[in-house]
């Protein structure tokens, strides 16, 4: 097979696994699903849509379990986002690769599965030439880590074929450091494996199955940049990263870490505020007298700094209040949220019911 040319995935479509409720987001995914949380103020689905297109993919299928309507009324068929949009909704969790199954009559063709809550900038076009190189039925994008304790590590040959898979082995009896990153291309007719309307894993279901049968498994490795997204830790780091030009976004390109970034004109400064980069700053935000902003800082759609308040650090969402001589640093605050004058916030995230302190780095 001919490499592919133009870093295009011809004819090829897309599953994104987002039928999860998020537990390791909440409370920010209390009522939201965890693919509309804002990353630089726009749904993390959004930015997970153009990095497929960017790959020429624009036929993607949404597997949904948890508020499968608000993701529906919000992405519409996708046409607006320059894609074309299938849903599948599962009754009952059916699991990645049982959610999968349940979207088979819309694969016809090697196609890509990704994690609904990876960021990622690995080459899919690279990716794919490989998988048809070694003819191979699945391909498993494998990420170098310095502590396996945590992950499935998975081990293979001089020539990237799978040999096994090790669950979370404890980093002194660790034979390799490569893990599941959570993207897969695979063939059709691996889906025969999975049983129909049953919950059923790609990690301890498919994948061991198809070696067993001696299919061609293999692992492509990668190192770029990848995130985890599904703790509110990394969700954080993922904000800032973004802010830092440690990784971009086809949604955005990638930023200048010196530079403040406006979205609209219709926004109201004080002219004594002081806004320190690199920061984002939504439209129809209000920033009073004397308020300052020290970057990495994300500040939401019509959320407001009243006299005198800081932001340091921080990710604010939508409509957020911070009172007159309020302090925020390292935290991230969900919409609506308003935060009491001369208030104090400091490593936590906060919703308009419920506060949760996360262990974030100065």
């Amino acid at each position: 097979m001919n490499d592919i040319s133009g870093n295009k995935l011809p004819k090829t479509k897309a599953v994104i696994l987002v039928g999860g409720p998020g537990t390791r987001l909440q409370p920010l995914t209390d009522s939201i699903p965890k693919s509309l949380v804002p990353v630089l103020n726009r749904p993390f689905m959004e930015h997970t849509f153009a990095y497929l297109k960017h790959y020429g993919v624009k036929d993607i299928a949404l597997t949904l379990n948890y508020l499968p309507d608000t993701i529906k009324d919000h992405f519409g068929d996708g046409r607006r986002f320059g894609v074309n949009l299938s849903y599948y909704i599962e009754e009952e969790p059916l699991g990645t690769a049982g959610a999968v199954k349940n979207a088979g009559e819309f694969l016809d063709n090697t196609f890509v599965v990704l994690n609904g809550d990876v960021f990622t900038d690995i080459d899919l076009a690279d990716m794919l030439t490989f998988h048809r190189r070694n003819n191979a039925a699945a391909t498993i994008s494998l990420k170098w880590v310095d502590d396996t304790s945590a992950f499935g590590v998975v081990e293979t040959d001089d020539t990237g074929r799978v040999r096994r898979f090790i669950e979370k082995p404890p980093a002194s009896e660790a034979t390799t450091n490569w893990i599941n990153a959570g993207i897969y291309i695979l063939e059709p007719d691996v889906l025969e494996m999975v049983p129909s309307n049953t919950h059923y894993m790609f990690e301890r279901g498919l994948f061991p199955g198809l070696l067993d049968a001696g299919k061609r498994v293999f692992g492509y490795e990668f190192r770029g940049y990848w995130m985890d997204t599904g703790t509110l830790e990394y969700y954080f780091s993922l904000n800032n990263d973004l802010l830092l030009s440690k990784t971009g976004s086809p949604l955005l390109g990638k930023l200048d870490a010196a530079t403040v970034y406006y979205e609209s004109d219709d926004v109201d400064i004080d002219p004594s505020s002081v806004i320190i980069p690199p920061a984002i700053i939504g439209r129809g935000c209000r920033i009073g007298s004397g308020a300052v902003i020290t970057g990495p800082a994300v500040i939401g759609p019509d959320s407001s700094l009243e006299e005198g308040a800081s932001v340091t650090n921080a990710v604010i969402w939508d409509k957020v209040r911070i009172g007159s001589k309020a302090r925020l640093s390292r935290c991230i605050i969900s919409s609506g949220v308003d935060i009491a004058p001369d208030g104090d916030i400091a490593g936590c995230a906060v919703t308009p019911s419920k506060t949760k302190s996360i262990f974030i780095h100065s």
